[in-house]
């Protein structure tokens, strides 16, 4: 990977007990890479670990990981291809060469890194069924060419991280990604990556029902906005039968 310039994003909030290995596995595949950790208010070592282990820390202090990407993207920073990764040592990264040369040879604009697993403790019980869920609604009205919506693992060609016109603030951020990729028809991909539970004392952010609300809300929006005629027809039906239903007696 000597001929290409990458680098790596790293949204951070509280992962002290995952982020150094997160950064020195991928120094391990891409030793020429510049990491970046994106610390979104930490009160644990995350960033010192981080530091240690050789990466830059920068610092964004309004909450939310739609808000941390969106730091990310608005950096002025050069590259050929940009790696997102959560910093909470779940997802595998030993094929990371084998991406980069997909993403390269293929002119692909995004490859998300599909979760597949073994270990039950890797999802909630409740993560698993939204992220069903949620996929099969948004594969419903754009297309299956991304069947995980909510991966933490995607690299983006620099085409596709400078022109996304991101709005997210929180979890929402992945599902937007997604669906922003399937609606203008970009040049996307999947590629299977084993994703694992979380190293001892790290935990999981997301607020299964609280966030699960936004996201829902993020996708009917994105929906109406993408394909109004669909959506609205949609909801003429369901409320055209309702009346019909209501008025048979």
């Amino acid at each position: 990977m000597k001929k290409m310039k990458l680098i790596v994003q790293i949204p951070c909030l509280n992962e002290e007990a995952g982020i150094g290995l997160v950064i020195r596995k991928i120094k391990k595949q891409i030793p020429k890479s510049k990491i970046i950790v994106y610390d979104n208010g930490s009160t644990d070592d995350s960033t010192k670990i981080a530091k240690q282990n050789g990466a830059e820390v920068r610092f964004v202090s309004k909450r939310g990981k739609g808000n941390v990407v969106r730091k990310m993207f608005s950096d002025q920073l050069d590259a050929d291809y940009f790696i997102m990764i959560d910093g909470d040592d779940t997802y595998d990264v030993s094929r990371l060469n084998e991406m980069l040369n997909l993403i390269k040879n293929n002119n692909y604009d995004m490859i998300v890194g599909k979760r597949t697993h073994t270990d039950s403790s890797a999802y909630r019980k409740g993560h698993v069924f939204g992220n069903k869920f949620f996929s099969n609604f948004v594969n419903l009205f754009f297309g299956r060419d991304i069947t995980d919506i909510f991966s933490g693992f995607r690299i983006f060609s620099k085409r596709f991280v400078k022109t996304f016109p991101l709005h997210s603030q929180e979890f929402e951020i992945e599902a937007e990604l997604t669906i922003h990729a399937l609606e203008q028809k970009l040049f996307v991909t999947e590629f299977e990556c084993n994703y694992s539970s979380r190293t001892d004392g790290s935990y999981s952010k997301l607020s299964t029902y609280k966030d699960g609300i936004k996201i829902l809300k993020l996708i009917l929006i994105l929906i109406k906005d993408e394909k109004p005629l669909l959506f609205f027809s949609i909801f003429s039906l369901i409320f055209l039968t309702l009346s019909l239903v209501i008025g048979v007696p």
